[in-house]
């Protein structure tokens, strides 16, 4: 792969996973817009390894406490809030994998990966964003509930749709909970890991067998770079969190699919 291709890949993925910008729309869009071949499925696994590293490097605290709450979970007893935080992210994991596995099944992914649909997506989810971040805020993380938990991950089921962005439409269904912009932002991270995880484990094993001693340098790079980009990126937006909205987010959403669409239907 060209190297000057693969930066841009590991830095759309580091920038964008967290961002509520979508980063499958834009690394979709990249070899469409730019002439690229598609990067493949080894170095998809790379960037999403890097990304997976920064949330957990960035909020090991939180990450801390619910693996410490999995033993007590497992035997039968949520005596606590690492229990019941472990619980609320396996809750929170369950529908995107369900609802993965089935567009997986009957092979019906290769309809959302249009400029269209990615247009659609952009827009429509960055006004809904825009919608929900109007929501006073009344809750804080710590009053996460198992209810709320399935309903944001019944939410973030929506982002396999391609320019929807899981991180976004989960901190959108956060805010229209009423949770506080950075206790939304907090939740929509901690759900990223086990769903990262388990779409990077997946497609791992579907890319081993076709990874080459060639393909190891670039393996390296996508994921140091990837994981630099997303940590700073993270860093960014928990700080800007504490003095602006959301709003600069929709914006950007909006333009972009605006010149997505105007571009798939001329």
């Amino acid at each position: 792969m060209p190297l000057l291709q693969l930066i841009l890949v590991a830095l759309i993925q580091g920038i964008t996973e967290f961002l509520p910008v979508s980063s499958s729309g834009h690394l979709i869009l990249l070899p469409q817009l730019a002439g690229y071949d598609d990067q493949g499925l080894a170095i998809d696994v790379a960037v999403h390894i890097g990304t997976l590293g920064a949330v957990i490097l960035y909020f090991r605290q939180d990450v801390r406490l619910a693996l410490s709450g999995l033993p007590s979970l497992l035997k039968g007893r949520i005596d606590g809030w690492p229990p019941f935080l472990a619980l609320c992210l396996i809750v929170a994991t369950l529908p995107v994998i369900i609802v993965g596995a089935l567009l997986t099944l009957f092979d019906l992914t290769q309809y959302l990966r249009s400029m269209a649909v990615i247009g659609w997506a952009m827009l429509i989810f960055g006004l809904v964003l825009y919608w929900a971040d109007r929501q006073p805020e009344t809750r804080a993380a710590q009053s996460w509930t198992l209810g709320h938990a399935l309903r944001m991950g019944l939410w973030q089921a929506v982002a396999l749709i391609p320019g929807t962005s899981r991180s976004g439409i989960t901190i959108t269904a956060a805010r229209h909970l009423g949770y506080d912009r950075e206790s939304a932002a907090r939740l929509a991270m901690l759900m990223s890991i086990p769903t990262i995880l388990a779409s990077g484990t997946l497609t791992g094993l579907e890319a081993a067998p076709t990874i080459t001693s060639d393909q190891l340098r670039d393996i390296a790079i996508a994921t140091a770079l990837a994981f630099l980009a997303a940590l700073g990126a993270l860093v960014i937006m928990m700080r800007l969190l504490k003095s602006i909205s959301f709003t600069p987010y929709v914006i950007y959403r909006c333009i972009l699919g605006a010149l997505l669409l105007v571009i798939a239907y001329s």
